[in-house]
């Protein structure tokens, strides 16, 4: 039998070992989202909440969509942004993940094209992008109603080979990006002009981007996809695992 001298050497000699084993603290991941057109910060605020419970540091950006030229967002707002948050971009730094609706995806995407690839971007989920421009500006984007409503950027997201988002290349080797697609539209006129199964607004087609890891359907409309709690549970699970969940509602 040990003495009780004996038996709290042993306990202090066990502590030690522990605290000594212990891995050093892991600062938190970066998350940055990025709204889509006609929006703000608050149409991505239950991602926001939902990412900051998990862990990660949220940094969720407003800009004026119907103001300032994609051209400006992607090659002078995205890095002050970043720049003006602290976000560190080099490999010893936390690991970087990104989230984005609409064409937001589209910002990051010539972000990427005219900055180079950060070294700690870790995986990217896009929802809703129209990676491919959208049929819904062939067809109405000349309307003065279009025009009022979707500011500098709108006709700019046709599918037509001169468009912005057909300027830019495919996903770049590396981070792990997965696709969220509505095809649940509310407004069966959009949904007719569009073409093709989609949210509406974006043909689950036109979300496509050749590079991608992982593609999803899920039946809700593209302005408020963001917002559904099953479409927030599949972007933890692709930003966790690098895919989404197949088995979840």
């Amino acid at each position: 039998m040990l003495s009780r001298l004996h038996r709290c050497i042993l306990c202090s000699l066990l502590m030690f070992s522990s605290a000594v084993a212990a891995p050093p603290p892991q600062p938190p991941s970066e998350a940055v989202l990025i709204h889509g057109l006609g929006l703000g910060r608050w149409s991505m605020k239950r991602v926001e909440t939902a990412l900051a419970r998990d862990g990660y540091r949220v940094t969720n950006l407003d800009y004026d969509s119907l103001r300032v030229p994609l051209e400006e967002l992607c090659h002078d707002w995205l890095p002050a942004q970043l720049k003006a948050h602290g976000i560190e971009l080099h490999a010893d730094a936390p690991p970087l993940v990104i989230v984005t609706h609409s064409m937001g995806g589209i910002v990051l995407r010539g972000y990427l094209k005219n900055s180079g690839l950060p070294a700690n971007l870790h995986r990217v989920v896009m929802i809703a992008p129209p990676n491919q421009g959208s049929a819904l500006v062939d067809r109405i984007g000349d309307w003065k109603a279009f025009k009022l409503m979707t500011g500098v950027n709108g006709q700019k997201l046709s599918t037509q080979p001169a468009s912005f988002p057909r300027q830019l290349p495919a996903w770049p080797t590396g981070p792990e990006l997965g696709i969220i697609a509505g095809n649940r539209p509310i407004n069966p006129f959009l949904a007719h002009w569009t073409g093709g199964p989609g949210d509406g607004k974006v043909r689950v087609t036109e979300t496509h981007l050749e590079g991608m890891a992982d593609h999803l359907i899920m039946p809700h409309s593209h302005t408020w996809i963001q917002y559904r709690r099953p479409v927030i549970d599949q972007i933890r699970a692709f930003l966790h695992d690098g895919k989404f969940a197949r088995n979840s509602p």
